[in-house]
């Protein structure tokens, strides 16, 4: 009789596990780009509602806080998420896991609400690669653009000169915006220049009239003017020593100082008010001069000026410290903070020093942001509210299977991911990067002729 033999299965193809494995990796990098949607659209919630705006200068910082993102990558992530806002079609793209996060970020470089569609159509058939060299394409046809607009303005540049009927000479004016802003600072060194003429009761030779009416600032930037063209005529502009002109001085009463709710004066030198705590956030560091005053207001004595945080001391206080300590920040220009203030008896040691920003010095002060030191010598943030505000904030709660919880999170969405989802059209053709972005962008054609 025949004997039969068991057949013997073929052996399993030798790259049949690798496709799964590709498989596997391709549909869970859909699976990713669909909840990197989700992410950006809560980050643009959040930017829009100010969630960031607790002590941070920016959602970009706060994420950096949070999340532990390079600052860099942060702000690429709030541009994105704001971007995506106005460009649904390439958000709705994301969240379904055909657009790699990759691509969309290249694409929100220059997509608008009228070129979005086409420029989709561009992510959809290409590679990251083809994407990105389409959107460095478009982007110097932007920057051709810019550069023709720039001339433009440019060439349209003026200054018309003419006289009036009564003698008056007529000024017109069109400048670049960089020209323009030159003039502006100029016309305010030139009123700072007749201000402290101005003081003395003359201006050039002659006596100021006391009781005539003072020049309006249109009369102001005029006079200014005359001696811009003065000084180019005659000699060099010299508005006096800048660490003394951009001084801000502030006057508060001890009281005050002490206490912001006492009352008690406290102004700027012109008379401006000012509330107690922001005298209190000046006075930490600065110059300080103690003028004593008697019953009747008037000044009978002044002491030297001294620096609140002396050279020394500030060189050790930046040496420790090295920047702003408030949680998340990275600025390095700082001022010295008083964890008690001075004039509570607060001493000015290392100890009750700390380096801060200008923004988080405001938030210590004005904003209500509490600042301690713990027995160990660690300094603890206080929110305005009590809540402390750790300097690495607590991790997020995790699933037992965080990739399982995604793949049903998205079946619950109705998202039905698999390896093809995020596959571009392309067929292996040569990328003519010239001719795509003439036939897609709509500022192409006019330079597409030389010249």
């Amino acid at each position: 009789m025949p004997i039969r033999s068991r057949p013997v299965p073929a052996p399993p193809h030798p790259f049949a596990d690798l496709d799964r494995l590709g498989d596997e990796i391709a549909e869970l990098s859909a699976h990713l780009d669909a909840a990197t949607a989700r992410l950006l659209a809560l980050i643009r919630e959040f930017d829009a509602r100010g969630g960031w705006n607790t002590g941070f200068s920016s959602c970009a910082a706060w994420l950096g806080w949070r999340v532990g993102l390079d600052l860099g990558a942060a702000r690429e992530r709030v541009r994105v998420a704001r971007a995506l806002g106005a460009l649904p079609r390439l958000a709705e793209a994301l969240a379904r896991g055909e657009l790699s996060y990759s691509k969309v970020r290249a694409l929100t470089r220059v997509a608008t609400s009228e070129t979005e569609a086409r420029l989709l159509a561009v992510g959809r058939a290409g590679t990251v690669e083809h994407v990105e060299r389409i959107v460095r394409g478009w982007r110097r046809v932007d920057q051709l653009a810019e550069a023709r607009e720039s001339k433009r303005r440019h060439a349209s540049r003026g200054l018309f000169v003419r006289q009036d009927e009564d003698g008056m000479v007529v000024l017109r004016a069109r400048l670049e915006p960089e020209v323009g802003a030159l003039l502006v600072q100029a016309l305010a060194a030139a009123r700072e220049r007749l201000h402290q003429r101005t003081r003395v009761g003359f201006v050039g030779e002659t006596p100021l009239d006391p009781l005539g009416d003072p020049p309006t600032p249109a009369q102001q930037r005029a006079d200014g003017l005359a001696l811009i063209a003065e000084t180019a005529l005659h000699q060099g502009l010299d508005p006096g020593t800048p660490g003394e002109r951009y001084q801000v001085v502030v006057h508060v009463d001890v009281p005050a100082l002490v206490d912001p709710a006492e009352p008690g004066n406290s102004a700027l030198e012109d008379g401006t008010h000012v509330s107690a705590e922001t005298s209190r956030r000046l006075a930490c560091d600065a110059s300080r001069v103690v003028m004593r005053h008697n019953a009747e207001g008037r000044v009978v004595e002044v002491g030297a000026r001294t620096r609140t945080v002396p050279p020394a001391l500030r060189r050790a206080l930046q040496h420790r410290d090295g920047g702003c300590r408030f949680p998340g920040c990275s600025v390095r220009v700082a001022q010295g903070h008083h964890v008690r203030h001075w004039a509570n008896g607060g001493p000015t040691t290392l100890s009750n020093l700390i380096l801060l920003c200008r923004r988080h010095h405001r938030a210590m002060h004005e904003e209500g942001y509490q600042i301690g030191r713990g027995a160990d010598g660690a300094y603890q943030f206080r929110r305005p509210d009590g809540r402390p505000l750790p300097d690495v904030p607590p991790s997020a709660a995790m699933p037992a299977d965080p990739v399982q919880t995604l793949r049903q999170q998205h079946e619950g969405q109705g998202l039905h991911l698999t390896a093809r989802t995020g596959c571009p059209n392309w067929l292996g053709e040569r990328l003519d990067v010239g001719w795509a972005v003439s036939v897609l962008h709509p500022q192409a054609n006019p330079l597409a002729s030389p010249g």
